[in-house]
């Protein structure tokens, strides 16, 4: 359960937006209800604010993950991600990941530069520092998120068509792969909202029932918004709901 309580933690902030104008700017808010079965395994948190790198205007994207009650009495996370993008191409300055999951914890911070393509990783927790070179246009695990909201070509996708980019996770690059399903009205706690949904493949084994046991839900409007996350495992499953949102860029579609 661990495993898949800090993936879908991380995995939430996931959208994607069809237009060329943004689908999200600075100040933007929202929170994800996270449960195992009946029990409130805890919540996840994402925000975007304005930041100064290199004499210029950039994103910072804030996560946080944390359970609560009784899965916090078990396994305790306290987790913090963030990232540090351009505004125009998304392509990620630096990163922070200083996490808590149950005692095993993680304090680095990434710096990203091209010519040659490479990230520099500093350790504070291990006081090592290391450099890893990447393919262009590699993403960190947050800015991928925001990268992925505007990706241009995903309202063109047809059913069983899958959209790839590299990302730069646990200091090694990675094809993060999530294949379109189709559309789905889904009942929230907000009403019924139309929906996109995909399926990112994650490598079957004790965790996962098999390589599609991920779902995705994200909002269909110009938010493009992750609604529901929901992971089928060996024993039950685990499920994400959007649960509070404010400062979108645009009106929350909602059928009437």
């Amino acid at each position: 359960m661990k495993k898949v309580i800090i993936l879908l933690l991380v995995i939430t902030t996931f959208g994607f937006k069809s237009q060329k104008e943004r689908a999200f700017d600075t100040g933007e808010w929202f929170k994800f209800r996270i449960h195992y079965g009946l029990l409130n395994a805890g919540y996840a948190t994402l925000e975007v604010q304005e930041a100064v790198k290199n004499n210029k205007k950039v994103y910072h994207a804030l996560g946080k993950g944390y359970t609560t009650g009784m899965s916090r009495f078990f396994f305790k996370v306290d987790d913090l991600y963030e990232s540090y993008f351009d505004k125009e191409t998304g392509s990620p300055y630096q990163f922070v990941r200083k996490i808590d999951e149950g005692g095993y914890t993680k304090n680095q911070e990434g710096f990203f530069s091209v010519s040659p393509n490479k990230v520099l990783v500093n350790d504070y927790k291990n006081k090592s520092e290391n450099s890893y070179l990447i393919p262009e246009n590699t993403q960190d695990i947050m800015s991928a998120f925001y990268y992925l909201r505007n990706y241009p070509t995903i309202d063109k996708l047809k059913v069983g068509e899958s959209v790839v980019i590299d990302m730069f996770f646990d200091n090694e690059t990675t094809k993060f792969k999530l294949k379109y399903i189709g559309t789905q009205d889904l009942d929230t706690k907000f009403g019924v909202i139309p929906t996109m949904v995909f399926r990112p493949l994650v490598q079957s084994g004790r965790v996962f029932k098999e390589q599609e046991s991920l779902t995705i839900w994200i909002s269909d409007d110009d938010n493009k918004l992750p609604v529901r996350i929901q992971a089928n495992l060996a024993v039950g499953s685990i499920k994400a709901d959007l649960d509070a949102f404010k400062g979108l860029k645009y009106s929350f579609k909602v059928k009437p």
